[in-house]
């Protein structure tokens, strides 16, 4: 009898941590077993069967002013200065199944319906966001552009591994060493490229009632990791893109419009939210 306890314990520490795996992370295990999963997904919650009064999810993106979220290649090196605001993931993800993501509407023409099942107010804040990552979900891709707004971890599993042709993949995200950072200047202390290859994968998540990534293959685009260090002393790696003016015409990037008139003098750049994903073949990757 002395040894049944200490048995029981252990077998219920197994029971424990099988348990503990998450169904997102079993498949991603199942999909891409030699890629870590990035924390953004190992932190999410499966949110299981959604029902009425489930709140909209806030994107959980950096709040960074556009004057400095934005800049020109040639400015990005050691010693520039941005000043940026990153606010955090907060909570982390709610991860639907796939199974559970395909048996919810997910189209326009069901707006009524979502909204009713969300217990979400026709005419608020919410339904408006709600509608339009819908509208954006369903426009035609760019040219040459691949995309798919992923309503699950399986479904932007399944894109990203096809529109990369491979699973030898690396994932990217900016990497914040402080919960709560304040707004202030951050100074680069390294810069490094990523990729110069147009054979690569963003997925940035939308606002929605639940974790909806919108995910697309990048074309004449480079990305970097920049490495920063705030006034308050806060570590920053940073994921930096960079696009021609060709692949950037889209009048929906605000900011463009303000380098228009620089034509010529460089690709223009963006920081990404540390809820972006960018995933990148590792035959492509110089991540080291």
């Amino acid at each position: 009898m002395d040894h049944f306890f200490p048995l029981i314990s252990i077998l219920v520490l197994a029971v424990g941590v099988t348990h503990a795996a998450s169904p997102s992370e079993l498949y991603w295990r199942s999909v891409l077993p030699d890629t870590p999963m990035p924390n953004l997904i190992k932190h999410s919650t499966d949110v299981g069967e959604l029902g009425l009064g489930h709140p909209v999810t806030k994107p959980m993106a950096t709040s960074a002013k556009l004057r400095s979220c934005f800049f020109l290649e040639n400015d990005l090196h050691d010693g520039a200065k941005f000043t940026l605001h990153f606010t955090g993931t907060g909570s982390g993800l709610s991860l639907l199944t796939r199974q559970e993501a395909d048996s919810i509407p997910f189209t326009t023409t069901k707006l009524p319906e979502i909204l009713a099942r969300f217990s979400i107010e026709p005419g608020s804040h919410e339904a408006m966001a709600i509608e339009t990552t819908l509208e954006e979900c369903e426009e035609q891709a760019g040219y040459g552009q691949i995309k798919k707004c992923a309503t699950s971890l399986e479904s932007m599993l399944d894109f990203t591994t096809s529109a990369l042709r491979t699973r030898d993949i690396d994932t990217v995200s900016t990497r914040v060493d402080k919960e709560d950072s304040p707004e202030q200047q951050y100074n680069v202390v390294g810069v490094r490229m990523l990729t110069g290859s147009s054979d690569w994968v963003v997925c940035h998540v939308q606002p929605y009632a639940y974790t909806v990534f919108y995910c697309h293959t990048k074309g004449n685009s480079k990305a970097y990791m920049v490495s920063m260090v705030g006034e308050d002393g806060t570590n920053v790696e940073a994921l930096a893109v960079c696009h021609s003016y060709l692949d950037g015409s889209n009048p929906k990037i605000l900011a463009y419009r303000g380098f228009q008139a620089k034509q010529g003098t460089g690709n223009f750049c963006h920081f990404q939210p540390q809820d972006n994903i960018i995933w990148i073949p590792k035959s492509n990757a110089n991540l080291l």
